[in-house]
């Protein structure tokens, strides 16, 4: 693929275009998404036209650009992200019934937490998390679920970056979260209350696949100071064992520990 006279390859410049289009701008003029991704407006208008013609991208009616079905239904095919939300969706459902509160799927993606599916419940607490969105691993009890099950190399470099403060109980201290860390597999599940939104608290387990492979990670939103854990994580549980088995795999004939689910 030829670069830019930059260096930057011509599908670097394609993902930055594609990228730009969010949950808060779904929707983008020419010019303005030439500027957003910092490129000439010639050479954004001919990457776009391509682009059209693919059917990645179309035209509102207000010739505004956004995402094409095309790149949906490309993204759609084979994708183990796809298979994941399907496999966990009926067992989302059944918690939401449950539990009255907003529940989610994430998996892990560098740095962050990307969110597969978000169910939500009328009345419930503020729930930021979005369906394609994604939360900083420390700032989210998914994320520390996946880092307390990740390899030790994982563990020291996520201990050892400068995390930012997102409410005044984020924790960042390295040795405080060794120790949340230590009691998340030791206990089977994370809750952590307002530490990226001062009014909710997130209850997280582990969605196991494979070999103990921790492939997602389940969710509850709830209001700050309903956390009610003898309830909620055995309803957790319970779930993250429905959707190991409809991805094909049996948590007991492979080994696992009944407190680890």
């Amino acid at each position: 693929m030829a670069n830019s006279p930059s260096g930057e390859s011509v599908i670097n410049r394609v993902v930055r275009v594609l990228a730009a289009f969010t949950d808060d701008h779904p929707a983008i003029h020419l010019r303005q998404l030439a500027r957003a991704v910092d490129l000439p407006l010639s050479t954004a208008h001919r990457i776009v036209a391509e682009l059209e013609v693919e059917g990645l991208l179309e035209r509102d009616s207000g010739g505004r650009l956004r995402h094409g079905h095309r790149l949906w239904e490309l993204a759609s095919r084979g994708s183990r992200a796809a298979s994941l939300r399907e496999a966990a969706l009926p067992a989302m459902e059944d918690l939401l019934a449950q539990t009255g509160h907003h529940v989610s799927l994430g998996v892990l993606e560098g740095t962050d937490v990307l969110y597969l599916e978000r169910l939500t419940s009328d009345g419930s607490t503020v729930n930021i998390t979005r369906t394609a969105g994604r939360l900083p691993v420390h700032g989210c009890s998914a994320g520390l679920v996946f880092m307390a099950h990740a390899p030790e190399a994982d563990q020291e470099r996520f201990l050892h970056r400068r995390l930012n403060k997102l409410t005044n109980a984020t924790v960042t201290d390295p040795e405080h979260l060794r120790g949340i860390l230590a009691s998340i597999r030791q206990s089977g599940h994370c809750s952590m209350a307002g530490i990226i939104v001062e009014e909710s608290s997130g209850i997280s387990v582990p969605v196991f696949a494979d070999r103990g492979q921790v492939v997602a990670s389940l969710t509850v939103i709830v209001p700050l100071g309903k956390e009610d854990l003898p309830v909620l994580v055995p309803q957790l549980r319970m779930a993250s064992r429905a959707i190991t088995r409809r991805l094909g795999f049996d948590p007991v004939a492979a080994g696992m520990q009944r407190s680890s689910m």
